[in-house]
């Protein structure tokens, strides 16, 4: 038996092997992307045979798990949610089509945001895909959730969801385990195109059969424990009970705990789809009024029947956004508590007096800022200086905070700079105007979704620049392998794909390759694309800035060091720190100057070239 401190993604890993997965695949994304790294550590320690990949994007990763399990193996899939939108025509179809081996789709939720686009809740596509979803209360419960997930996949041949939240993928509990054992399932994939390649005629039959399969889901669930349970005593009646899953299900069990309140009777949802109903009644049956406390949307709440007695986010107890965190669970509790003419948990204010504090200090706010030394910096100052006017859609990594430096106008999804791009080129080429367009994108995204915008773009001849930002690595997400290098995420060498040729494939007539950090050569190959693009048998021209990443590879990046030092030229004009945003250029209120702060200064040398006075040099 072996103890280890994880992290929920380090718990869900061991999960998956536990249960004998033996196909993962994922797209690397916050919170998810620890998952499948964990997944390499613990195969490698137990001499697992387990196939692993990090995909070109998440319905690429979908696809390849899918296709393992109809050939009989047990086999996952991992994503953040807004990855489930990318892998949503799949998702779809699977679950009428159904699997053989096993098949665990893991989409992991940010509400609040932390790092994402939308606070959309996964419950939402098992609900609209009808595929069973999980919901785990803390990092244990999902490792033992992905088991049962396994089990229950296999005994309906349906694909199911487990749904965890920021607060269980980044938690961390003692988890023990025993010595993983492999999965001996060979794989055997038996013809059967009216199920695989089915015509929709089929399909009608196939979602007949998955309707009747979810009636004895929601049988199974609603006397599943632990993850379903209710402590109602028996023949009591209560006056307010509360209904929960997930994260919001921990945080009133230690509330509970905190204030003694046994009064109040919880029933946790933590299969919440198909709904439990038979379970659910039985408590609705028991109270007055409910609560329904979950996260982020309103699943439970929408399946509850009785309205009348139901409060939540339709009632405005519950905000119908942001995270929920323990203080707003207390005030949630406490106001809804006192509506019902009941004992608050507490007189206490729920953090309200140090949260009005803090604020009475008058902070000054750091907004997220790129790197020290980071060629994204470089890249953008020179695309702003060589098309001051132009419009700048962009993307999601790193470089969305090329905001910070005035270069990115528009961030959609991943893909979408491309695309966004066409879209301003057509908007104004229908007036006539010829407005210019410089879109950015990273590597990673640009593989993940950004060819087959592309793709249309060449072929519709619009007329925009790309800048394709490549550091060698998929930065944002944790420093997963850039398949441009080759490097697979167990460690052996895959073939590398070179982004020069992806481009020139999609139809590109002129491409250049530049380093950033040299920002004269940059800005007048930007002015020289631009010149193509106007020129009537020109097309939309790629610029690849290729320069390795500082913090992946921090001695490849910066081989020459320069050691600087602001001169008496400097009339603090503030372009340093304000327009080029290093953050080793700080104002010193006292001197009225700005300095160089040398714990930050990587000594890239970049802003040698950068101040309107001339006024940084070397030492």
């Amino acid at each position: 038996m072996k103890e280890e401190f994880l992290l929920g993604n380090g718990a869900m890993a061991l999960g998956l092997l536990e249960a004998g997965c033996q196909i993962m695949t994922s797209y690397p994304g916050t919170p998810s992307s620890e998952i499948l790294p964990e997944m390499v550590r613990f195969s490698k320690a137990a001499n697992l045979n387990t196939g692993i990949e990090w995909s070109v994007n998440e319905k690429v990763a979908f696809d390849n798990a899918f296709a393992a399990a109809i050939s009989g193996k047990r086999a996952a899939c991992c994503m953040k949610m807004v990855g489930l939108n990318v892998a949503a025509d799949s998702f779809m179809s699977a679950a009428y089509i159904g699997n053989i081996g096993g098949f665990v789709i893991i989409s992991c939720d940010d509400p609040g945001p932390h790092s994402s686009q939308t606070e959309q809740d996964s419950r939402m596509m098992a609900r609209l895909g009808k595929v069973p979803v999980f919901d785990p209360a803390s990092p244990e419960e999902a490792r033992e959730m992905i088991k049962t997930a396994f089990d229950l996949s296999e005994e309906f041949q349906v694909p199911v969801l487990v749904r965890p939240a920021i607060r269980i993928c980044h938690a961390r509990q003692n988890i023990k385990y025993d010595r993983l054992e492999s999965n001996m399932t060979k794989a055997e994939f038996k013809r059967e195109p009216s199920r695989w390649a089915s015509t929709p005629k089929f399909r009608f039959m196939q979602h007949k059969a998955l309707n009747e399969k979810h009636v004895q889901i929601a049988e199974k669930f609603s006397t599943l424990t632990p993850y379903n349970i209710h402590n109602l005593a028996k023949g009591k009646h209560y006056p307010f009970g509360v209904v929960t899953g997930g994260v919001p299900s921990s945080v009133i069990r230690d509330l509970f705990e905190e204030y003694e309140r046994d009064d109040i009777p919880v029933l946790k949802l933590g299969a919440p789809y198909p709904f439990p109903e038979k379970l659910s009644d039985e408590f609705m049956d028991a109270c007055d009024k409910v609560l329904v406390i979950e996260e982020t949307d309103t699943v439970i709440e929408y399946m509850l029947r009785d309205k009348h007695k139901t409060l939540g986010r339709l009632s405005g107890h519950v905000p119908m956004e942001g995270e929920l965190l323990p203080e707003k669970i207390e005030m949630m509790l406490n106001k809804a508590l006192l509506d019902c003419a009941l004992d608050p948990l507490s007189g206490s204010d729920c953090g309200m007096e140090a949260f009005g504090l803090v604020g009475s200090l008058e902070l000054p706010i750091r907004k997220p800022t790129l790197c020290p030394g980071c060629p994204h910096r470089a890249s953008f100052y020179s695309i702003r200086k060589a098309l001051p006017k132009a419009i700048f859609p962009s993307d999601i990594g790193c470089y969305t905070l090329g905001i910070n430096l005035g270069v990115v106008d528009t961030v959609l999804d991943m893909g979408a700079g491309i695309t966004m791009a066409s879209g301003f080129w057509n908007a104004y080429i229908q007036d006539d105007v010829k407005k210019p367009i410089v879109a950015t994108m990273g590597d990673s995204t640009f593989f993940h979704s950004g060819t087959t915008g592309l793709i249309n773009a060449v072929y519709n001849d619009a007329r925009f620049i790309l800048v394709i930002l490549d550091n060698h690595i998929t930065a944002m997400t944790g420093m997963q392998p850039a398949i441009t290098q080759g490097d697979r995420v167990d460690g052996r060498k895959g073939n590398a794909i070179s982004l020069e040729t992806i481009v020139k494939g999609c139809g590109v007539e002129y491409l250049k390759v530049v380093d950033p950090y040299d920002t004269r050569h940059m800005i007048k190959v930007v002015k020289e694309a631009a010149e193509h693009v106007n020129d009537p048998d020109g097309g939309i021209a790629v610029v690849i800035a290729r320069h390795p990443c500082v913090i992946a590879f921090k001695d490849e990046a910066i081989p020459e060091k320069f050691e600087i030092e602001i001169s008496d030229e400097c009339d603090d004009c503030g372009f340093c720190h304000l327009r080029f945003e290093c953050p080793a250029m700080v104002r010193n209120e006292e001197t009225e100057k700005t300095e160089i702060n040398p714990v930050l200064c990587v000594q890239c040398g970049v802003c040698l070239t950068i101040c309107p006075k001339n006024a940084i040099e070397t030492v």
